[in-house]
């Protein structure tokens, strides 16, 4: 076996920017089963600080939520892919983009502050 030099990088978190990052960072915490992950020294941060969620198996990325002034106005250039409910999303506050078509197999929704995800189907 050849050794192969390390990767330049690794995967480390998944940061998202909001307007109203508690909002959010608490809407995708329903979303997905999350829950945000408490300081290391057990301090309340400030509200302007970013906020980590962390999904309580350990299955799943970390994801930061950094506040912003600006709102998103353009298309992700990067988006999640979820597998679930798109029904239940909607039902917590997200939008409808596009339902499955000829084209595509899976939902496009939005979060409330517009960033695009993709719904599919759980597989069994």
């Amino acid at each position: 076996m050849t050794d192969l030099p390390a990767a330049p990088a690794r995967f480390k978190d998944l940061c998202l920017d909001a307007v109203d990052h508690q909002s959010l960072a608490d809407w995708w915490c329903a979303a997905l089963g999350y829950v945000r992950r408490g300081s290391p020294d057990g301090t309340e941060p400030p509200a302007d600080w970013p906020v980590p969620v962390v999904d309580p198996d350990g299955a799943g990325p970390l994801i930061w939520f950094n506040q912003v002034s600006e709102p998103k106005t353009t298309k992700n250039r990067m988006h999640l892919d979820v597998t679930g409910d798109p029904e239940r999303l909607l039902a917590l506050g997200a939008t409808l983009l596009r339902r499955p078509d000829e084209d595509i197999h899976w939902h496009i929704l939005a979060d409330p502050e517009g960033n695009e995800f993709c719904v599919f189907a759980p597989t069994e």
